[in-house]
């Protein structure tokens, strides 16, 4: 009786120290272009910042980058370093459309939602012309995928 309950306490041990595979996930991703200051907003307000947004979408000539805000969550510890790479493809010039990956390093910090800022600005942005579609990837080291998100058109 005694070695039954003694496998049984080792046999939960192991099962309750298993090893599983991350889990994570990208909640949402929002798009933003940047003025010459490098700003998306004028002031905190929400309509004010869809009210520039939109400004900004028509007037190209505003415009400095693009700012990629993505909200990410992971469970459990990971086990090796966490990333998010961001695909993105630009208007096609000849046969095949334009491309470009930016990677940022991320933590966890916390039990709750995080987000995380990526930039397309400078010389990337002048020379990549207009963003046609993204996708955001969340990565644990370079192997695991654990989560993705993509606009509609990619």
């Amino acid at each position: 009786m005694r070695r039954c309950s003694v496998a049984v306490t080792l046999l939960s041990l192991l099962l309750a120290f298993s090893v599983q595979a991350g889990t994570g996930t990208i909640i949402k991703v929002l798009p933003y272009f940047l003025d010459k200051k490098e700003q998306y907003t004028l002031s905190p307000s929400l309509f004010e910042r869809d009210a520039y947004q939109a400004e900004l979408r028509l007037n190209p000539g505003l415009r400095s980058g693009m700012l990629y805000r993505v909200q990410w969550k992971t469970k459990g510890k990971p086990w090796a370093p966490l990333k998010i790479r961001l695909e993105l493809r630009g208007v096609a010039q000849g046969n095949l459309p334009k491309q470009i990956v930016i990677e940022q390093p991320i933590q966890k910090r916390g039990w709750f939602t995080q987000w995380a800022s990526l930039y397309l600005k400078g010389e990337d942005y002048k020379t990549f012309g207009e963003v046609v579609a993204w996708r955001a990837t969340l990565w644990e080291g370079d192997d695991l995928l654990l989560g993705s998100q993509q606009s509609f058109l990619w």
